[in-house]
């Protein structure tokens, strides 16, 4: 039996749910960012406490087809950008579709009318989240960070950085920077 579970973004999210299993006494087979798979199924009241656990640990675990669509459609995108070493070669729309086995335009309507915001806008703030890890890791410059996330040159990364965060790159890094020494030097 699979459950879907929304905001599961770390490897700490997933340590907390598979506890949360083991608690329930329930077996797993799969426990990955948004997905669980149990060997057995699940009874109304241990689902309930399961819901209740992770509601407590800022965790929702999803019963809507529509809730579930979007939350698979945000883990492929965070798994994308955020776990793997490099981007799909294919287009986005391509990459996202084939995963889901979903028309991308069926896709794109339902996670513009549940969440705001276009899947490629959502795909950009999480490239710039990424952006910041890497700036922030010091072991990339400006120029392998583009490459390495796909875009044209470093003028666009920059532009849509300073759109999004309203900073160059260069200057949160040295805010950044700052910061952490000011919190050494204390």
């Amino acid at each position: 039996m699979k459950l879907y579970i929304k905001y599961m973004v770390s490897l700490r999210c997933k340590m907390m749910v598979k506890e949360e299993l083991k608690k329930l006494g329930l077996r797993y087979v799969v426990v990955d960012l948004g997905l669980v798979e149990i060997m057995e199924d699940i009874t109304q009241q241990q689902r309930q406490q399961l819901k209740e656990n992770l509601r407590r640990s800022g965790l929702e675990l999803l019963d809507t087809k529509r809730s579930i669509l979007i939350e698979k459609i945000k883990n492929v995108i965070t798994e994308m950008i955020h776990y793997s070493d490099e981007l799909p070669k294919t287009n986005y729309s391509e990459y996202i579709s084939e995963k889901l086995g979903y028309d991308y335009t069926y896709l794109a309507n339902i996670f513009s009318e549940v969440k705001g915001i276009t899947i490629q806008q959502f795909i950009i703030v999480h490239k710039i989240e990424r952006v910041k890890e890497l700036l922030l890791y010091d072991e990339l410059n400006l120029t392998e960070i583009s490459y390495r996330l796909h875009y044209s040159s470093v003028a666009h990364l920059s532009n849509q950085f300073k759109k999004i965060t309203g900073l160059s790159p260069s200057f949160y890094k040295k805010l950044k920077q700052k910061r952490k020494g000011n919190l050494e030097n204390m």
